[in-house]
């Protein structure tokens, strides 16, 4: 199908569902008009049209949170689009990963059982806005390789070379074995912190992006055909 072919309404405008490539994360909701998705098409970033500005924008062209275009599809009416994105940063203007971050299925229910109280509160201590700081660390980690601050400890390990990265790796998940034995929750979360955070300068090192990382747990929960 042909841009020409695609059907935008009476206003020119066709709605473009933002999802993470990665996670399949749906990260918001816009609308394009013939020109921004040639500009979409063109840069392979994502461009939009605002209704309320009625004017064309750029995402990412003043916060630096640009999505980097995988995949675009269209439905089989062809009046709405799905954009798969390398997002560089959050989604939402609040500085949420999604602009999709409330719930409303959310409320206090005493009738509810105890298991869904309990799914409830899990939810609710890990949001999807605060994995935002995995992001960030992995963008400032590659900086300090690209830029090798004097001074900074990333920049020692990346000096040291993948044998000493490889080292506090190991040093770290064995220090989170200790504190898990130990039960010492407090202890742990800071040794699991360290531990996530060696394992990303060794992403870096390896120039594995984390999003591959992500892309394989999120294989791994679909159904195989086999079940």
């Amino acid at each position: 199908m042909k841009i020409e072919e695609l059907k935008f309404d009476d206003n020119g405008l066709i709605p473009a569902v933002v999802q993470d490539a990665a996670t399949r994360e749906v990260l918001t909701v816009a609308y394009m008009n013939k020109e921004s998705l040639d500009k979409s098409l063109e840069t392979r970033e994502t461009w939009f049209y605002s209704r309320s500005r009625q004017e064309l924008w750029h995402k990412g062209a003043t916060s630096g949170n640009t999505q980097k275009i995988v995949e675009m599809k269209y439905d089989c009416d062809g009046d709405a689009l799905v954009v798969l994105v390398e997002p560089a940063g959050p989604a939402c203007h609040t500085g949420a990963i999604s602009c999709f971050s409330e719930n409303l299925l959310e409320r206090s229910d005493d009738s509810c059982s105890s298991e869904n109280q309990m799914e409830r509160s899990a939810d609710q201590l890990a949001s999807l806005s605060d994995f935002a700081v995995m992001i960030e660390l992995e963008k400032t980690i590659r900086q300090r390789e690209q830029e090798m601050p004097e001074g900074a400890y990333t920049t020692y390990l990346f000096e040291k070379g993948v044998d000493k990265i490889l080292k506090k790796v190991g040093e770290e998940a064995s220090e989170v074995i200790i504190a898990a034995k130990n039960r010492d929750p407090e202890e742990l979360k800071w040794e699991a912190a360290d531990l996530l955070y060696h394992l990303m300068v060794l992403l870096q090192e390896q120039k594995l992006p984390l999003r591959d990382v992500l892309a394989v747990l999120n294989n791994r929960k679909k159904p195989s055909a086999e079940e």
